[in-house]
């Protein structure tokens, strides 16, 4: 739901703040106050294409911005994580992970900004996180649907035409939605089982070359004998290597600063000793430190003998130092070709074990996979079966449905059917055919439409006009009740080319669909503004001779007013008044 929409330099907006509720949103106001600016800046914000006649005159930026109250959504929640756009919902789910919480937030906020320049530098940000136009029209579905004069951005797709006879379906009884999922499950499962077994069949295609290479690279890793911590050894090797003469002199040295030298540590420390020894027998508190005397004593002892010991093993050995240089060498081989690490390398090695033992039983998994996709395709297809035969019954229903509505938005010779197109089981079994299977079954849904006698019904993308496709949509997504992903829903002067009793229809249906959906409605007739839940009017006004646009909230004295003027037009008499009010009243 589309609760604040900011416009800044749009056309003939300076800055304009509109606050909208749930409901039924009707904006009036003259012809020409510039209502349709509201709805195409609306239409920009969410993806829509921005020119620079756009812009306010005199002004080189402007900003479109909205706030959106959303429903928490898979698909939508999936499509801000793929994007990385982060979200009170997101948080909140993740809080619910570590808490165990089951109960997860019914609403969460989505910001969306775009900047606009005349130089074609433009900004998207949703949630303040930099965001693409690609993706702004991929989340337009579960926020926007906008239909207008030649704006009609769903009803003209005939990839959510199933999605519409399936939500009409899944009003009524008979488990249509249960099943709809269980043919989701089968796909899925279907589709997992295909994948492996091409995978497998790719491996079998190319395995005497695959073996081949495995095992050359298993035994090559092998050989080398690999260990964690084997380079960081050779390296301190070498380098003792290459500095035997004064790794000698500083151990010999030390050894006899310690043990051989007339005044050696070792020597001071022993007569240290005894004289503290001889001093303890006078002052007890001394003693004490005789046993930390005689330790460190045997610590420099052992000191002394490892410094001659080191020093005496020490010698240059050439073929040695040559050996540690082709053995790095070659750890910085097997680096390079597997991975940059020894543990790389190492893990590696594992993974190539593993798929060699499975690139040799190929076979046998081959010939299983087999027999698990023929039986889950069985299964998918009687689950797509029974789904088409409910659609089937469904769309008959729903085109009496659909014919009755649009009889009642002054379209009575109007026709509509619904083709359901589904490959035969037969088709549905050769090598190329498996493309016909989806996560929503093997039906192909289309909307014919004709709106005038003597004519058969065509795609509905190629008949209906602006108007008609207004009113049709909207007598659609009220009878299929499309509360599932609840949305703002525009209509862009719907009413053009009706009124009377046609004019209250379509108000009432527009008063029905706002009961699962906020819908906004731009609109000259009285019959229709009588049934808004937030009536907004558009007025022009002209301040230090610059004109500007003001949208205003109206109360109920307001109502009156504006419907009165909507009857009569600039000269609001006391008759239309009276009008007006028995209108809000019945």
């Amino acid at each position: 739901m589309l609760t604040l929409l900011n416009i800044s330099n749009i056309a003939l907006i300076e800055d304009l703040r509109v606050d909208f509720d749930t409901g039924l949103n009707l904006l009036t106001g003259e012809t020409g106050s510039g209502k349709s600016i509201i709805v195409d800046a609306l239409g920009v914000l969410i993806g829509g294409r921005f020119t620079s006649d756009l812009l306010k005159g005199g002004t080189d930026r402007a900003f479109i911005e909205g706030l959106f109250l959303v429903t928490p959504n898979p698909r939508l929640a999936s499509l801000l994580e793929q994007a990385g756009i982060e979200t009170e919902e997101s948080a909140v789910q993740t809080e619910r992970k570590a808490t165990g919480d089951n109960e997860g937030p019914k609403t969460f906020e989505l910001i969306i900004r775009r900047e606009l320049s005349a130089t074609g530098r433009n900004k998207i940000f949703i949630n303040h996180q930099l965001g693409t136009q690609s993706l702004l029209r991929e989340l337009r579905p579960f926020l926007v649907d906008i239909h207008g004069q030649g704006d009609q951005q769903t009803l003209f797709d005939p990839d959510t035409h199933l999605d519409l006879l399936d939500s009409f379906a899944g009003t009524g009884a008979g488990g249509f939605s249960a099943l709809r999922e269980q043919v989701a499950e089968a796909h899925r499962r279907w589709a997992a089982l295909l994948r492996e077994l091409n995978e497998v069949q790719k491996d079998d295609a190319e395995k005497f070359q695959l073996v081949d290479t495995l095992k050359f690279q298993i035994e090559e890793l092998e050989r080398a004998g690999l260990e964690i911590g084997e380079e960081q050894r050779l390296e301190e090797e070498r380098r003792r290597l290459a500095n035997v003469e004064k790794l000698t002199q500083l151990s010999l040295e030390t050894y006899r600063l310690i043990y051989e030298d007339d005044d050696a540590a070792l020597a001071r420390m022993r007569l240290a000793i005894n004289q503290l020894t001889e001093l303890a027998d006078f002052e007890s508190r001394f003693r004490d430190y005789l046993e930390g005397m005689e330790t460190a004593r045997a610590v420099l002892e052992d000191l002394a003998f490892s410094l001659r010991d080191f020093s005496d093993k020490l010698e240059f050995s050439p073929s040695r130092q040559a050996e540690i240089e082709d053995r790095l060498a070659e750890l910085s081989r097997l680096k390079r070709k597997y991975g940059g690490s020894l543990s790389a390398a190492l893990e590696h090695l594992a993974r190539s074990e593993d798929r060699l033992r499975q690139v040799e039983q190929s076979d046998e998994r081959e010939t299983a996979l087999r027999s698990e996709l023929e039986s889950a395709e069985r299964k998918y297809l009687d689950r797509a079966g029974r789904l088409h035969a409910q659609r089937v019954r469904a769309a008959r229903k729903f085109e009496q449905a659909v014919e009755r509505g649009i009889a009642e938005v002054a379209m009575e010779n109007a026709k509509f059917q619904i083709q359901i197109s589904a490959p035969g089981l037969t088709d549905l079994t050769g090598k190329d055919s498996k493309h016909g299977f989806s996560a929503a079954g093997i039906d192909k849904v289309e909307f014919y439409f004709s709106a005038n006698v003597g004519e058969e019904p065509k795609p509905l993308a190629r008949v209906a006009s602006g108007g008609e496709a207004s009113r049709l949509m909207l007598v659609l997504k009220t009878i299929a009740n499309a509360s599932e992903f609840p949305r703002t829903i525009v209509f862009d002067e719907i009413d053009t080319g009706i009124g009377g009793r046609v004019s209250e229809a379509v108000g009432m249906k527009l008063k029905k669909l706002g009961s699962t959906n906020q819908v906004l409605c731009v609109t000259h007739q009285a019959q229709i503004a009588r049934f808004a839940d937030n009536h907004l009017v558009v007025e022009k006004e002209v301040v230090r001779g610059q004109t500007h646009l003001t949208v205003t909230r109206l109360d109920r004295r307001g109502q009156v007013e504006e419907l009165a003027r909507m009857l009569t037009g600039a000269e609001i008499t006391d008759s239309a008044r009276r009008h007006a009010k028995e209108l809000l009243k019945s």
